[in-house]
């Protein structure tokens, strides 16, 4: 493991997550009746109800909103939602000041340019392996997962061992 990275994740006390092709592979279904859909990784969704067992907190900031992704993190018990934000550096910025925590306490985990401000201004700020290449290059690391497909669950993980909670987290489900 990167040992770089391992050393900004064990400051983390905040998780963020981007949704389309970070929570999802990017793709946007439209049905006829105007609603859409999207698909989310269940590996995805127990990394993150593992990294908040950890006492990590989570949270979600999207630049479209959808009733779907509510759902999704009321299921997951994400407790901080933020949708149709594009400027997502000042939304941070707001959650930051409420929880009293600094950037270098933040890890963010995106994939396209709007993401890309948080990525270079918090302490672990990656990628997933399907971001637009100038972002990839611009963040801390790159999941070796693509957005939708095991790439939060990989960032969760990440965070766990770099804090040494990883084992404990793994050794709850046998």
């Amino acid at each position: 493991m990167n040992q770089d990275l391992m050393q900004r994740g064990k400051a983390i006390k905040l998780a963020v997550f981007d949704v389309d092709g970070v929570l999802t592979d990017g793709r946007l279904y439209f049905l006829e009746d105007g609603s859409e859909f999207k698909t989310f990784n269940t590996l995805d969704g127990q990394g993150i109800k593992m990294l908040m067992a950890t006492g990590v907190t989570t949270a979600i900031i999207s630049g479209r909103k959808t009733p779907v992704v509510e759902r999704r993190a009321r299921n997951l018990g994400i407790p901080h939602l933020y949708q149709g934000r594009e400027d997502k550096l000042v939304v941070l910025d707001g959650l930051l000041a409420e929880l009293g925590l600094s950037y270098e306490q933040v890890a963010y985990l995106g994939d396209d340019l709007p993401d890309l401000p948080v990525i270079r201004r918090v302490g672990l700020g990656m990628a997933v392996a399907s971001a637009a290449p100038f972002v990839r290059q611009h963040a801390h690391g790159v999941t070796q997962a693509r957005g939708g497909e095991g790439a939060a669950r990989e960032f969760c993980e990440l965070i766990m061992q770099a804090q040494g909670t990883l084992d404990a987290a793994n050794a709850n489900y046998l």
